[in-house]
Parts: structure tokens; C-alpha cells; sequence
């Protein structure tokens, strides 16, 4: 799964990395070290005018027909094998599919007589920014509307499955133009992009217990954890 990343990249990496042509984000959702669910993420999207813009998504996916903005299940996460059948998922995944860049992700490790599971940072072994496979969706009611989004899992590789069975889809950038395009509906060729990424392109290390909670959001939580 994905629960938690960062994304400290800066504005001007990412315009030019995704090639942006309309910016519409905050300062806000930059320089930003763990992001959580509920919270404003940046997102790479096709605007109605056929240009890539990066806008402000909750993360969390709202699904249109939904009566209230509070879901009693989890989207933050879509399953890549079963999300083009999901009533949550599946007019997301032919009209409205998204990037969700990023500088890595964490995961948690289950610890035997441990009551604390061991938080685990992952990055591309350059070091470079890279996207998430994700999903967006506007919901309105009355005057009041939503666009959200959700990250896709998929099975982890062989440098994950210690930490955790699952791992967010990171697209290679020779697929973002297919994965973005709102008139590709053909369901095969954009599930044959879902798959692990590589393991020997990325890296992953233990990090302190600092990034469990959410309200720290700074540097600090990269930091090694210390030895024990």
C-alpha cells in the first residue's frame, strides 16, 4: 500500500520533469517530507483543453455518486488488478487517470515483539522524482466540490516483499502519456503499465519513528533510524 511520501522536489523540477504547461498549486504542497491521506497532494492531470496542469487533488478519492465527502472504506489506495471493475474506480480508471509525483514513500514493517512497526523510506536509487499510477475524481454537492485522488498498489518487488506485500505503482516516464491520455480506454495496454517497479532502481532504508505522526513534516523525518 501507500500511506505516506514526500514530495520536496520544487516547482520548477516538476514544470519541467512533466513537462506542465498550466500551474495552478500552492506553495503549499511543495517541500513537503510525509504527506498524508485527507491532505492536498500535487497532481499532473490533462485539462479539458488538452494541456498538462498541476493542481491541488485530496487524497482520499471521492467517487461521484457518493452521498456524503466521508467515506466509511479507505481510497487512498486502489487495488491495479481490480480497479477498472470497482464501482469507486472504474469511471476514474477510462476518463480521469493521473500523475502523483513524488521523492519517495514509506512503508511499515511488521516487528516481532515489537509494538511498533519499523517505518522504511523508499527512493529511486538516483535520487530523481518520480509518479505514481493515480486515479482523480470531482464530486459536488449543492455548492460545495471535491477533485480528490488515489494512489494504485500493486504487488511488491523483490526489495519490498520483506517490508510489505504491496507497493505503490510508479510509472516509467515513457508511459505517462499513455497512462494520462483521457481518450485511451483500452483497459489492456493501461493495466499492462501497473506492474512493480523494478526493485534494482530503487533503494530503501529504516528511518525513526519521527514519521508516524503526521503533524511532523519536515527533514528530519528522512533521518536514519537510530540503531537498536
Amino acid at each position: 500500500m501507500c500511506g505516506r511520501y514526500s514530495l520536496y522536489a520544487s516547482r520548477a523540477k516538476l514544470k519541467e520533469q512533466f513537462q506542465i504547461a498550466r500551474d495552478l498549486a500552492p506553495d503549499s504542497l511543495f517541500g513537503r517530507y510525509n504527506i498524508a491521506p485527507s491532505q492536498p497532494v500535487a497532481t499532473v492531470r490533462i485539462a479539458q483543453d488538452g494541456v498538462r496542469e498541476l493542481v491541488p487533488l485530496r487524497w482520499g478519492l471521492i467517487p461521484h455518486w457518493a452521498k456524503e465527502a466521508k467515506l466509511e472504506y479507505s481510497t487512498i489506495n486502489a487495488r491495479a488488478e481490480t480497479a477498472a471493475e470497482k464501482p469507486a474506480f472504474r469511471s476514474a480508471f477510462r476518463y480521469r487517470r493521473c500523475l502523483i509525483p513524488a521523492n519517495g514513500f514509506y512503508e511499515w514493517q511488521a516487528r516481532p515483539q515489537a509494538n511498533l512497526k519499523q517505518p522504511w523510506y523508499i527512493q529511486r536509487q538516483d535520487g530523481e522524482v518520480f509518479a505514481f499510477a493515480g486515479l482523480w475524481e470531482r464530486w459536488q454537492s449543492q455548492a460545495e466540490v471535491i477533485e480528490s485522488c488515489t494512489i494504485l498498489v500493486t504487488d511488491a518487488n523483490e526489495l519490498l516483499r520483506p517490508i510489505h506485500d504491496r507497493m505503490p505503482v510508479i510509472l516509467d516516464p515513457s508511459d505517462y502519456e499513455l497512462w494520462l491520455d483521457p481518450f485511451q480506454h483500452d483497459l489492456q495496454a493501461l493495466k499492462s503499465l501497473l506492474k512493480p517497479y523494478p526493485a534494482w532502481r530503487l533503494s530503501a532504508r529504516k528511518v525513526g519513528l519521527r514519521v508516524n505522526n503526521p503533524k511532523n513534516d519536515d527533514p528530519a523525518c528522512l533521518e536514519p533510524a537510530a540503531l537498536n
